[in-house]
């Protein structure tokens, strides 16, 4: 069982920056892969970004490409998900994931989720 705990999100203007972090418990961290997901009021939840177990392979929606990154700290067990030049498109709940599989940009591969945190960008 992983255990998954995100933190970090708030309210910022468009243009602004927001780190989120998400603390892993549970397993050997280097041997998961994380991702970030979000749902917006009114839709699906999306892939946003993700990282292959170790972190040797990263991977962004082309809505975020640029203004997101995506990194991993293996000793403090923790993914974090630095996101610049917001736009007010981005206001949704977003969610990490960890998975024991190969495919880290598919919804249905992760098999641990946390509680989400929010992020509103206003204009």
């Amino acid at each position: 069982q992983v255990q998954l705990t995100e933190s970090g999100g708030g309210l910022v203007q468009a243009g602004d920056s927001l780190r989120l972090s998400c603390a892993a418990s549970g397993r050997t961290f280097s041997s998961l892969g994380m991702g970030w997901f979000r749902q917006a009021p009114g839709r699906e939840r999306e892939f946003v970004a993700a990282s292959r177990r170790g972190g040797a392979s990263t991977y962004y929606a082309d809505s975020v490409k640029g203004r997101f990154t995506i990194s991993r700290d293996n000793d403090r067990n923790t993914v974090y998900l630095q996101m610049n030049s917001l736009k007010p498109e981005d206001t949704a709940v977003y969610y990490c994931a960890a998975t024991l599989k190969i495919l880290v940009t598919i919804q249905s591969q992760y098999d641990y989720w946390g509680q989400g945190t929010q992020v509103t960008v206003s204009s």
